[in-house]
């Protein structure tokens, strides 16, 4: 499986407009963008890292997976994606080794990429997105 890059690191909070002061205004990182996905029941903060972005995720129903994350462990990490070409290509690679996916299949997910996530029981504890896009895209 060829990774591009670490495409960005989701970090689940319980609202990003508290959180924002921290990354814009203590760590000087740029705010690309805001946007909900519907389909995940979360808001989304991209902010550019040097070559990688942060992602901060907000649930906006406490059914999310997001919601049920935070009430679990707290805010925090939430996931690690990795950029990739050809993502369905990837996500049949990693079948055939063994991984479990949780969408067998990709997503349209926040600023038009398409997303997959690995299962972490098969990846050591660590939930994995993969993530493609094209360079435009946020």
């Amino acid at each position: 499986m060829d990774v591009k890059k670490v495409d960005h690191v989701g970090i689940a909070v319980t609202s990003i407009e508290k959180a924002l002061p921290f990354y814009v205004d203590t760590l000087q990182l740029k705010l690309l963008g805001v946007e909900e996905v519907e389909s995940e029941k979360v808001k989304v903060a991209f902010l550019k890292a040097g070559e990688t972005k942060i992602e901060l995720l907000e649930p906006t129903s406490p059914e999310s997976a997001v919601a049920k994350f935070i009430e679990k462990r707290g805010e925090g990490i939430h996931h690690v994606a990795l950029g990739v070409d050809d993502i369905q290509e990837r996500i049949n690679e990693l079948k055939e080794k063994g991984i479990r996916m949780i969408q067998d299949e990709p997503k349209r997910g926040a600023g038009g990429a398409l997303v997959a996530f690995m299962h972490p029981k098969s990846t050591g504890g660590v939930l994995y997105e993969l993530c493609e896009r094209k360079d435009a895209e946020v």
